[in-house]
């Protein structure tokens, strides 16, 4: 089976709880579509633990990039150090989640913290799965409809992990789009903590990080579970 759930933001208890529900077996792939770490306490405790799972695949978010820039600049030197801290930046990051994952960072021993630089690294931006004949395309975010290029694979870096998607519009009438980024209830006041589906787009952001609920969807079947 293949799972897909997004924007944990540290919350490794909802997402512990969830690899339980769904059961996942060593012939089944789960994909996280970006935003480990950031609001919540220990997004640096998920990435240790996504280092040790093969069939666990997290792609790229704000968030993750934001944090791999940041947390990078504080290994260069201690003068590097010294300037990010009163760098605009640093302090926007700190500001809009950061606070954590940086407060957690700062506690790795050094081969720890290589390791969880080196994941934050190499993580791709985005997945073109084939499931029972169906396209389904996973990224952290796409571009709105216009921007979109005919095959989503050549999207820009920046548009999967910033951008802002048209809803309401269908971008692909043979690819159904796969993204979190975009908290659920703001797309429909109605899916406050779940997941919302429509014009070939499944947006699986329920807003964990802020109090609601944890979603997951199995591509193969459509299920979906969550985790309060």
């Amino acid at each position: 089976m293949i799972y897909a759930m997004s924007d944990l933001h540290g919350c490794f208890e909802k997402y512990s709880k969830m690899l339980l529900m769904i059961d996942l077996k060593e012939n089944d792939t789960l994909y996280i579509l970006g935003d480990i770490v950031d609001r919540g306490a220990d997004g640096i405790k998920i990435i240790l633990d996504l280092i040790t799972r093969k069939n666990v695949i997290a792609l790229q978010g704000n968030h993750d990039y934001k944090a791999e820039l940041m947390l990078n600049r504080l290994m260069e030197s201690e003068e590097a150090t010294a300037k990010i801290k009163i760098d605009k930046q640093f302090a926007f990051w700190i500001s809009d989640g950061g606070l954590p994952t940086y407060e957690s960072f700062l506690r790795l021993e050094q081969q720890e913290k290589l390791m969880v630089l080196n994941y934050l690294r190499k993580m791709p931006f985005s997945k073109m799965l084939i499931i029972d004949g169906k396209k389904y395309f996973l990224s952290h975010t796409v571009p709105e409809k216009e921007y979109m290029p005919e095959n989503p694979e050549q999207c820009r870096k920046k548009a999967l992990i910033l951008g802002e998607p048209d809803y309401e519009k269908i971008y692909f009438k043979d690819i159904t789009l796969v993204t979190g980024h975009t908290p659920t209830i703001l797309i429909d006041k109605h899916f406050q903590g779940k997941i919302w589906r429509g014009n070939n787009h499944i947006a699986i952001d329920c807003g964990a990080a802020f109090g609601n609920n944890l979603g997951c969807i199995c591509l193969d079947t459509g299920e979906e579970f969550y985790v309060e």
